[in-house]
């Protein structure tokens, strides 16, 4: 069963549909080549790439980490639950698909703030058993983790795979970016893991300023944090090999273009021990 719900688990939605600003999730989705976004997303998405030119290659290969340490965590970790929040636009193959690829029985509760995310994803899992779409926002971990329909598909005595893929860079710091991750990762047994991505300026000259700067018209800022910056995210968690590296080098499937421009997005998979 799938089923879309509020972020305070009542029937009527909180969050309305802005077509007067950019949102980073459709922004997002005109990078992949897709047609979920407005004109004033497509504007700011051209400002962006005019500012950084590989953003392209770098949402590609983002996705491509996603992948992977989806396929290890159900593969290798053997969890069979997935927390997936700042979810985007679906994409194919999305979470579940490949999670459910390697084993049938996982499930997976999507978390979004933008109502289009969460009205595509139900589109996409029409069918799907054992998901779910919530509409809720990472500002507010304590809603997401008590939300009715999180609860219905993910168990918190058993490990959970918690997925930050692209989403905590949107985060500023009055948003307590690490109190709102530590919420999310401390609520997780032992065997859980956490996925986590993260745009930074480490890799760059000018540190993509320019490129930031569009998202401050947005619905969120984009703010670029360093490689020790991003590690503390991942708190008492242990590193798996290889550590905390550009998203290419996180256990590459296929060696490295030659032509490659370099990507400023730092990928990390993390477990609970206990």
């Amino acid at each position: 069963m799938t089923s879309l719900s509020s972020g305070d688990g009542g029937a009527a939605p909180r969050y309305e549909i802005d077509t007067g600003k950019p949102h980073p999730a459709r922004m997002y989705d005109y990078f992949l080549g897709g047609k979920d976004n407005y004109e004033v997303d497509q504007q700011a998405a051209e400002r962006f790439m005019k500012a950084a030119p590989e953003v392209r290659d770098g949402v590609l290969a983002n996705r491509r980490f996603m992948h992977r340490a989806v396929r290890h965590v159900v593969a290798e970790g053997g969890v069979r639950q997935i927390l997936d929040v700042g979810t985007g636009l679906p994409t194919e193959p999305n979470v579940h698909q490949i999670a459910q690829g390697v084993a049938p029985d996982t499930r997976i509760a999507y978390v979004d703030n933008d109502p289009i995310v969460s009205t595509h994803s139900m589109a996409l899992l029409d069918g799907a058993g054992g998901t779910s779409v919530v509409l809720a926002d990472l500002r507010d971990p304590r809603a997401i983790l008590e939300h009715p329909e999180v609860l219905r598909v993910i168990d918190f005595d058993r490990p959970v795979a918690l997925l930050l893929v692209a989403v905590v860079h949107f985060l500023a710091g009055a948003d307590d970016p690490a109190g709102v991750v530590a919420t999310l990762r401390d609520a997780l047994p032992t065997g859980s893991y956490l996925v986590l991505s993260h745009a930074t300026g480490d890799v760059h000259a000018d540190r993509r300023e320019d490129a930031a700067a569009v998202y401050d018209q947005a619905t969120a800022s984009l703010n670029l944090r360093s490689h020790d910056q991003v590690l503390e995210f991942f708190g008492d968690f242990t590193l798996l090999d290889p550590g905390l590296v550009k998203v290419t080098d996180w256990r590459p499937d296929e060696p490295p273009r030659h032509d490659a421009p370099p990507i400023g997005i730092y990928g990390g998979v993390a477990r609970k021990d206990g």
